[in-house]
């Protein structure tokens, strides 16, 4: 009875023609009425009233949200993505430049002692926009932390790599490899999609599980390349660190970050250099392969040219993209010639430290 009565309760029906409806189907067998109809209207009127109000990140969120109850190939389906997509191009467009673009449009509402300041009263204005941005991702970063199933993962990782490399190399490991993944999380937040938070598998580093998938290219290169261009920071702060302070460890944990993320950009499977090449144009992936072959030359890296050979395999034998992206390919090479330069410095900057 309570089985039957579970059954009843999960059963779905077509508000148009009352046929019973499988799990996750997005229309009617019978009459092909959108199954989550009331849904997607008021999923629609929310967007809409967002952008009127002026919070186009909020109204993305709720577009992608239709669009997952949408079935694809379907008229409805191309114009949310286009709605997505437009979205999505405004939120790329402003970046990390829109709490100072904020700052300009509220300029007539700054404090009278700031306002006759001048020029100095108007970026201690601006500052406080640049500053609650740094504060928000701090938030972002201690988020991870609350959920169990990061924690505890991040806990047994550290324990892994504490019995083969000591406890603080493995907590500064661990930590570097918990923002590189932050980084993805951030930028998926900033384009509106859902995912969880990091898990770690040890020996094979952490990943983060989509809930909404991209777009398009530009969108999976963003989300790809944020991973690397946090770890980055992550581990140029470490090497700050080990300077100042001589601690040879931080060295080396800087110099593992350093290759760890110099790694991910390796354009094959998921890997996140792969999800930016995706991105370039045939021409755009010979500059990258360049690129690498020139940091190798500088830093005698090996590793640059494992992944100059699979960059120059994707050049030449895979299908590239027809426009490109000069942003994407700006990041990536970017990407390479700082990373490549960060493991050098760190490199022998620990050894020197060790000969010390």
């Amino acid at each position: 009875m309570a089985e039957a009565l579970a059954v009843s309760l999960l059963t779905q029906r077509c508000e148009g023609c009352g046929s019973e409806l499988a799990p996750r189907l997005l229309t009617c067998p019978s009459c092909r009425k959108l199954v989550h109809g009331k849904r997607l209207t008021q999923l629609a009127t929310d967007a809409q009233a967002a952008s009127e109000r002026g919070a186009p990140m909020e109204a993305l969120a709720l577009w992608r949200e239709a669009l997952d109850l949408l079935p694809p190939g379907t008229a409805q389906h191309a114009q949310v993505t286009a709605r997505v997509t437009a979205l999505s191009q405004q939120a790329d467009a402003q970046g990390l430049a829109a709490p100072l673009a904020e700052a300009e449009r509220k300029r007539s509402g700054m404090p009278k002692v700031l306002a006759s300041m001048g020029a100095v009263g108007l970026m201690l204005w601006k500052f406080k926009f640049v500053l609650a941005l740094l504060l928000g991702k701090g938030k972002l970063l201690l988020l991870g932390l609350t959920k169990a199933s990061t924690l505890f993962s991040m806990l047994f990782a550290v324990s892994v790599y504490w019995t083969m490399w000591g406890w603080s190399f493995a907590l500064g490991l661990v930590a570097c490899i918990y923002v590189h993944e932050m980084g993805h999380v951030a930028s998926l937040r900033r384009l509106g999609m859902k995912a969880d938070a990091p898990m770690f598998i040890p020996g094979l580093g952490a990943f983060v599980r989509l809930k909404q998938v991209p777009v398009d290219e530009r969108e999976d290169a963003r989300v790809g390349l944020a991973g690397p261009i946090w770890g980055s920071a992550a581990a140029v702060v470490v090497m700050v660190a080990a300077v100042l302070t001589g601690w040879k460890a931080l060295g080396a944990i800087a110099h593992a970050a350093a290759w760890l993320n110099l790694f991910n950009l390796v354009p094959v499977w998921q890997l996140d250099g792969s999800r930016g090449f995706r991105a370039l144009a045939r021409q755009q992936r010979w500059i990258a392969v360049a690129v690498l072959g020139a940091t190798w030359f500088a830093t005698g890296e090996n590793l640059l040219l494992l992944i100059a050979g699979v960059a120059a395999f994707r050049a030449l034998l895979t299908p590239a993209s027809e426009t490109g992206d000069r942003r994407t390919l700006v990041e990536y090479c970017a990407l390479v010639v700082g990373l490549g330069a960060l493991g050098w410095v760190a490199q022998h900057w620990t050894g020197a430290a060790v000969a010390l």
